[in-house]
């Protein structure tokens, strides 16, 4: 019996569309996801720098007069890019989901867009985050490298979601948090070959960032002391308030949208107003201005009072959602784990007051408040865990990011609150709608 041979082009054919070359190429769209998101974090760093320059010395009325021009001119072209590419509004995260749906399209000719409307939105000070923004053009990416290479419809999905992963992976240096994602938000099935090609875009997106901006974790939390049983009720009780506070939020996030609509302002002039607002709270407490990165690590240091956490709660929820209302680019992980940041540290201070808990203690209901938050919102409490043990490096209190987060999803079950990504896909316009299918109608407000 003669045994059967291929051709040398037969075997090249087989190699190009075997398991492992798909793994290989995810690999390469990390890479490439990895430097693009690398270079956005590094402009997102000089627009901050910048926006922190131009507020930080004391000028002359004209010179706010001629800031605030400018600042109406970047929100006019925010509002034209919002009109002319709709499906770049926003986090991109809920067009991401319905691209891997099939009811959205995923143009690559957006990318360049979706890179300057984030820069100029997020540098002009709105409070948006960089993760949102991050994902979505993770996924332009890799549908770029797919058009080039062409795959089965099943293949180029696994690819599109692992550079989605990759996104967050560059964007957070949390490479697990980012295979998670998709897994709990963006992928309704699951593979093993799915979670290789995450796992491979992640982990190469994740070491190009740390190749530029190191390996350290994102946030610089040092000395977490480890809870006692006893303090276990204020973790249900955190758990709790940010269950509650994290529907509030998501409520506050559909009227300021339904409120953009119900006013009737023109979509060209919507991002105008939340980038003019940002200019006297810039002048009167610059804290609130951005994604919040630099006021999670103040909080370490506890040098707020109560009254003075509450107000800065009441504003940055405030300012995240006039600012998303708008529809210019821009995510709100970032504000979301400040808002958890900032209850966590609410009822970690009043309970230090009341001599329940170790002053000490305090930075622990920081982290685990910023879990439990985003758990809340986005429902994706697997994510919330990892993420927040990757950005803090401790995995001293594992167990307890475990139980508030367990608390803040149950709480939102019971009061029949919906993820936050699944509505606003749900949101979009009728025509970018059709198709999707989802368990409960989608709330239109408060």
């Amino acid at each position: 019996m003669s045994r059967s041979r291929h051709t040398l082009p037969e075997l090249m054919y087989r190699t190009a569309h075997s398991r492992l070359a798909l793994i290989l190429q995810s690999v390469f769209i990390g890479f490439i996801v990895g430097f693009v998101i690398a270079l956005f974090r590094y402009l997102l760093t000089q627009v901050d720098a910048l926006r922190r320059g131009i507020y930080a010395a004391p000028h002359s009325l004209p010179y706010w007069l001629a800031w605030a021009a400018a600042l109406g001119g970047i929100g006019l072209f925010l509002g034209w890019t919002a009109k002319t590419w709709p499906l770049t509004k926003g986090s991109g995260i809920p067009q991401i989901k319905g691209a891997l749906m099939g009811v959205l399209p995923l143009q690559v000719i957006e990318l360049p867009v979706k890179l300057v409307s984030g820069l100029l939105g997020l540098g002009t000070g709105l409070s948006l985050g960089r993760e949102g923004p991050s994902v979505q053009i993770g996924a332009y990416v890799s549908k770029g490298v797919v058009s080039l290479f062409p795959k089965p419809e099943q293949e180029a999905h696994w690819l599109i979601a692992g550079g989605a992963a990759a996104g967050v992976a560059a964007a957070f240096n949390a490479p697990l948090a980012g295979v998670l994602f998709v897994l709990e938000e963006l992928q309704a099935s699951f593979s093993p070959l799915f979670l290789a090609c995450a796992m491979g875009a992640s982990m190469s997106a994740d070491a190009v960032a740390g190749f530029f901006f190191g390996l350290g974790p994102v946030f610089d939390f040092r000395y977490i002391q480890v809870l006692a049983l006893v303090d276990i009720p204020w973790i249900i009780l955190l758990g709790v308030i940010c269950g509650l506070l994290g529907d509030l939020f998501k409520r506050l996030l559909y009227g300021a949208l339904n409120s953009y609509d119900r006013l009737r302002i023109p979509p060209l002039l919507r991002p105008v107003i939340p980038v003019l607002v940002s200019l006297p709270l810039g002048l009167l407490w610059f804290d609130l201005l951005g994604g919040g990165h630099d006021l999670i690590e103040s909080l370490a240091q506890g040098e707020r009072t109560l009254p003075v956490l509450a107000l800065l709660l009441a504003g940055k929820i405030l300012f995240t959602v006039l600012s998303y209302g708008s529809g210019t680019a821009g995510g709100i992980f970032l504000p979301l784990l400040v808002c958890g940041a900032l209850t966590g540290n609410m009822v970690g201070l009043a309970l230090g007051h009341l001599g329940l808990i170790e002053a000490g203690h305090n930075l622990n209901f920081i982290i685990l408040g910023m879990a439990a938050f985003f758990t809340s919102v986005v429902k994706a409490p697997i994510t919330g865990i990892v993420l927040i043990l990757e950005m803090s490096a401790n995995f001293n209190h594992l167990g307890n990011l475990v139980l508030v987060c367990f608390c803040a999803l149950i709480t939102s079950e019971l009061i029949n609150s919906l993820p936050v990504y699944t509505v606003l896909l749900q949101r979009l316009s009728p025509p970018c709608r059709e198709g999707v299918a989802l368990d409960r109608p989608a709330p239109r407000g408060p």
